[in-house]
């Protein structure tokens, strides 16, 4: 997404604070505030990034992995090229686990659930579900809560795969659209003054010691 959002637009300064959750010899736990690229966009008024804003203090930061400009949430930064190996082959192998939060449209019927929906590039920097030509995508979905009045729902998601848009477009594909996405969200593309996406919690091996690391941070809606 990133990308190609950044050929077409010039993107609002972001006021959010990027917070240090964690520091460690070989990597850093960040919490990425929402409307903020993970690295500098291609137009040079996108500069502003997390990794741009590392860099000044952190000179070896590295980025393993990216969340779209909307989202906010936690990150994992490698601070040598020995942890951006490691972590990166980790993500490749599918064995780090990451949880989101997100409040849909609707109450959703079922209290757990799994999506798979294939995914496929569309026109710009939007995709869709297209089982002819996708990839395939899965997201296993747990309901937090639902509130009756507003008609919403709080769900906690579990991505398998990691493909582009692939929270988005699962929950809209099943009637549940996520509040302010300005991509998929219809009706509710402005039913909340951000995006209702939230990285939660991230859990991978340490690549020195081999030890498990857990980081999460609760969102702020």
């Amino acid at each position: 997404m990133q990308a190609d959002i950044d050929q077409l637009f010039i993107l609002p300064p972001c006021d959010g604070q990027l917070e240090i959750l964690q520091r460690d010899t070989d990597f850093l736990l960040i919490n990425k505030p929402t409307r903020l690229l993970s690295v500098p966009g291609r137009h040079p008024q996108n500069r502003d990034s997390v990794i741009s804003r590392l860099l000044p203090d952190y000179p070896s930061a590295a980025i393993v992995h990216r969340l779209d400009f909307d989202t906010s949430g936690v990150m994992v930064i490698p601070l040598n090229k020995p942890a951006l190996s490691h972590i990166s082959k980790q993500f490749q192998a599918r064995t780090v686990s990451k949880h989101y939060t997100a409040v849909v449209a609707g109450l959703m019927a079922h209290d757990e659930g799994v999506i798979d929906l294939a995914i496929a590039a569309d026109e710009g920097p939007k995709y869709k579900i297209c089982s002819a030509t996708g990839k395939p995508s899965i997201t296993e979905y747990t309901v937090i809560s639902r509130d009756k009045q507003a008609q919403t729902t709080r769900v906690l998601l579990h991505p398998i795969t990691g493909r582009s848009h692939q929270l988005r477009l699962h929950l809209q594909a099943i009637g549940h659209p996520i509040l302010g996405c300005e991509f998929y969200g219809g009706d509710y593309a402005k039913a909340a003054d951000r995006l209702l996406l939230h990285a939660t919690d991230l859990r991978f091996v340490h690549p020195v010691t081999g030890a498990e690391v857990f980081i999460a941070a609760k969102p702020d809606f």
